[in-house]
């Protein structure tokens, strides 16, 4: 492959995969091989950031996003760009450009960062960064030519908030994950089998309801 060899990325929206058995976004990616040698494939690769600073909040949200940057004062300090997922695909062949679906996986566990600054979102959009590396073939004289994805291929998008809460509303209507430890878990079902409880729900909108009145 030549030293002039360039290839291009650029995010053309993302959308909801509707049939995935998990909550997948799938993100329209566009690509442009300036070269006139067809790509025989890429085994592309993508680190997707969020860029919190892109965007304004409510005081709503910023409420809702204490836990991760702190009261608003901070921001100028604490509210700095952070990893959300890093996604791939196997891209077919194609001669000078193409449009593929690099699927995201997703997930609603509120531990994870990516996870707490989505859920107090209220409107707008979520401001992303697409870092693209992976492997390029061609053909070449001998058989297969090889070239890295250059370093500084990237690009932004502002993915609207809606597009990620009708993906959560079709897989947990109305609900969300929580992660806790054996030892909680067990305690809790413990709490709510006492109680004559009906779920888990119950138990902990319970127990929210005893600690503000003893407060």
């Amino acid at each position: 492959m030549s030293p002039a060899y360039s290839i291009t990325f650029a995010v053309l929206g993302i959308k909801p995969e509707p049939y995935a058995v998990t909550p997948i976004l799938s993100a329209r990616v566009g690509i442009a091989a300036l070269a006139e040698e067809p790509v025989h494939a890429i085994a592309l690769r993508a680190q997707v950031r969020i860029e919190p600073r892109r965007r304004s909040y409510t005081d709503e949200e910023a409420a809702g996003l204490t836990d991760l940057f702190g009261a608003r004062e901070r921001w100028q300090d604490t509210q700095r760009t952070f990893l959300w997922m890093h996604c791939a695909t196997t891209i077919p062949g194609f001669t000078g450009g193409a449009e593929v679906d690099l699927p995201m996986q997703c997930t609603y566990d509120f531990e994870v960062a990516g996870s707490k600054y989505l859920h107090a979102l209220r409107d707008g959009t979520v401001p992303l960064r697409f870092l693209f590396s992976g492997t390029v073939f061609i053909r070449g004289e001998g058989g297969f030519a090889v070239q890295q994805v250059p370093w500084d291929r990237e690009d932004t998008f502002d993915m609207p908030v809606s597009v990620w809460r009708d993906l959560m509303d079709a897989h947990f209507p109305n609900s969300g994950w929580v992660r806790l430890t054996r030892e909680t878990l067990d305690a809790l079902s413990a709490f709510k089998s006492e109680r004559g409880l009906l779920g888990y729900d119950d138990a902990v909108t319970k127990l929210l309801t005893a600690g503000r009145d003893a407060t």
